[in-house]
């Protein structure tokens, strides 16, 4: 089925309208949602999906919006699937008076932001644009991040509910859509309802290049370096004073490269600060612990362990503790029990015409917890780049794609059942 040949696309329009919606989400805050603007995305979209005639779209108090796509086949045993997207953009860049901006018909040369010239798009650095000639780009303009993450992925998912309703010829079961806040800051799925969702997989679409699916995630910790020096008048702090602040900055010095997000790639793991505050008398480190086998997490936390005590030796009246809580565990050993939902991904990008990759993130996504929760749930690319940053891109051909790909998904799963 060549759906370029029938379907209205509406999902440029949709993501150039959703980007102009701050959502950031704020690690700061014990709220939830974390930041209340989150809300006026999960608004839009219900009103969207009511308009499209999904009747039960609802936005929570938590600022979760579900919705339901009955099933429009006689097909018995289909099981209930369900895609998911986040709302919410990181905190490490501006997410506020957004401006894209559509590059059409690219050529390979470089794109210079135009707010911030020294914000240029170089094929050098962005190796995946080699793969974009004569696709149209769309950036910001290059004072805030763009939104593609994932509010491409809202929009894809968005697009595809609209053909769903309009497109009955596309048969499926049940399709359940779940918009999530707050996964930038590693809460996305602490009040998900999974009993309301009764979902039996679920598909994630927040990831980069086209054709490419994830099924294995980093398994993550947080950790908490705290620090009790000693503290004394600095007029009279000679053989008395043991700064909780220096110590720390020891501590971080002597933090491998070998160990580090930047001195790392495929499948090593890493050890990062991630925030350091406090003052003299006592002092604290924020880490992120990542690696993709479960074991290693304690390896790591002991790296840190190690260190501290080497350092504490030189300060022996200060002492330390690191408290370590889990984050999320790698997906790929749930995915590896219910095969089939990562074959009929794969099977639904090659009919979409894409070269289908299997692929480890150097991450995670609300899918590496919602698979431990009881849903099954990789990750489907959405086509966004240089997430976090002011190069912020992704391609209008790629964003179709992915519609595509949640279509043909919902008729394997039709078809296979």
């Amino acid at each position: 089925m060549n759906f370029n040949l029938r379907l209205n696309f509406s999902v440029i329009d949709r993501f150039l309208r959703y980007v102009g919606i701050d959502t950031q989400s704020d690690p700061n805050s014990d709220s939830y949602p974390s930041t209340e603007k989150q809300k006026n995305l999960g608004k839009l979209l219900v009103t969207e999906l009511q308009q499209i005639g999904i009747e039960d779209a609802h936005l929570d108090e938590y600022g979760y919006v579900y919705a339901t796509i009955p099933a429009n086949t006689d097909r018995p045993g289909i099981p209930v699937i369900c895609f998911c997207s986040h709302m919410d953009t990181s905190p490490d860049c501006s997410g506020k008076d957004v401006k894209p901006i559509i590059h059409k018909n690219y050529q390979g040369a470089d794109i210079i932001l135009p707010d911030d010239p020294s914000q240029i798009l170089r094929m050098n650095a962005h190796p995946d644009l080699k793969n974009q000639i004569g696709n149209d780009i769309i950036t910001a303009s290059g004072t805030t991040l763009l939104g593609a993450d994932n509010k491409a992925g809202v929009a894809e998912i968005m697009d595809a509910c609209y053909q769903l309703i309009n497109h009955p010829e596309i048969k499926h079961g049940i399709i359940r859509i779940l918009f999530t806040p707050d996964e930038e800051i590693g809460r996305g799925v602490d009040k998900v309802d999974i009993k309301k969702l009764g979902a039996y997989a679920g598909y994630t679409i927040d990831g980069e290049s086209a054709g490419n699916m994830e099924n294995e995630t980093f398994s993550a910790d947080g950790a908490k370096l705290v620090i009790h020096g000693i503290s004394s008048h600095p007029g009279f702090a000679k053989g008395n004073m043991e700064s909780a602040i220096k110590i720390a900055g020891q501590i971080v010095a002597r933090l491998p490269y070998q160990l580090s997000p930047e001195g790392t790639d495929n499948r090593q793991g890493f050890v990062h600060p991630v925030g350091i505050e406090g003052h003299v008398e006592q002092a604290t480190v924020d880490f992120i612990i990542r690696d993709f086998e479960d074991a290693k997490l304690e390896a790591h936390a002991n790296t840190i362990r190690k260190i501290a005590d080497e350092v504490l030796k030189n300060f022996p009246n200060s002492t330390y503790e690191l408290l370590v809580k889990p984050q999320y565990r790698n997906m790929k050993s749930m995915l590896d029990k219910h095969p089939q939902i990562v074959e009929y991904g794969m099977e639904a990008i090659k009919r979409a015409g894409l070269n289908a990759q299997l692929c480890s993130i150097r991450g995670g996504t609300d899918g590496s917890r919602l698979s431990f929760m009881g849903l099954p749930c990789p990750n489907i690319f959405a086509g966004e780049h240089a997430f976090h940053g002011k190069q912020e891109w992704i391609s209008v051909q790629d964003m179709q794609k992915a519609v595509e790909t949640i279509l043909h998904l919902c008729m394997v799963w039709e078809e296979r059942s």
